[in-house]
């Protein structure tokens, strides 16, 4: 079963925000984006999550009230600390909730993707998904079929990722769509046909199926 990498996104500069939407988006994961520490905290206890990214000075509600009462409700998240430098003092208090991992601002992506990496393994969420037949790496973009190996792109990766988490299943158009955006994106028109059309173009017509009228999908191999 594919495993959809979905990160909570709790800061509050938009510059910083919109640079690391892109960066988690080229990783091809998938971004909730909330700018302060109710609308936070709001979203963890109503959604599932991967993985949250958190800011820990933030309007409404500090990071480190969001870390606390996610580990007091038993929420083990793996969350993820990101900060000023005039925050480091907080670091240590964090960590001592049940952070993760931390970095502090600026900080290179490509770093903080690695680190991602590590803190998922360390949670046992597997970045290598198969079906039997298709089999994908979250973390290098090569997709395998019957034996032919590409590197695809980023939206086609998320869009395979989403079929394969539910091998056998028809996938409309909007449940495809919202693999492929965060909830502050906008959805282009005839997206999912242009990556599906690519996919098969590259690997095989067979790949993903079409059922008319309904939506899309891959075959469940056992």
């Amino acid at each position: 079963m594919a495993v959809v990498i979905s990160v909570l996104l709790v800061e509050d500069d938009p510059m910083i925000g919109q640079s690391l939407v892109r960066a988690l988006n080229d990783a091809a994961m998938v971004v909730d984006w909330v700018k302060d520490g109710i609308k936070g905290q709001q979203a963890i206890e109503s959604g599932s999550y991967t993985l949250v990214l958190l800011d820990l000075g933030l309007p409404g509600k500090s990071g480190l009230d969001i870390l606390q009462s996610m580990r007091t409700r038993g929420d083990r998240t793996p969350t993820f600390i990101i900060t000023a430098r005039e925050k480091i003092d907080d670091l240590e208090t964090g960590l001592d909730m049940g952070g993760d991992d931390y970095l502090i601002k600026p900080f290179s992506f490509n770093e903080l993707l690695a680190r991602i990496r590590r803190v998922l393994r360390w949670h046992g969420k597997d970045t290598t998904i198969s079906n039997g037949e298709i089999a994908i790496e979250l973390a290098t973009h090569k997709v395998t079929y019957r034996g032919t190996a590409q590197l695809v792109s980023v939206k086609e990766l998320a869009l395979l990722n989403a079929l394969l988490e539910y091998p056998g299943m028809i996938l409309s158009r909007s449940q495809l769509e919202r693999h492929l955006y965060g909830l502050n994106e906008e959805v282009e028109s005839n997206v999912v046909e242009v990556l599906i059309h690519a996919l098969r173009k590259k690997f095989d017509s067979e790949m993903i199926r079409n059922v008319r009228g309904i939506g899309w999908m891959v075959v469940k191999h056992v």
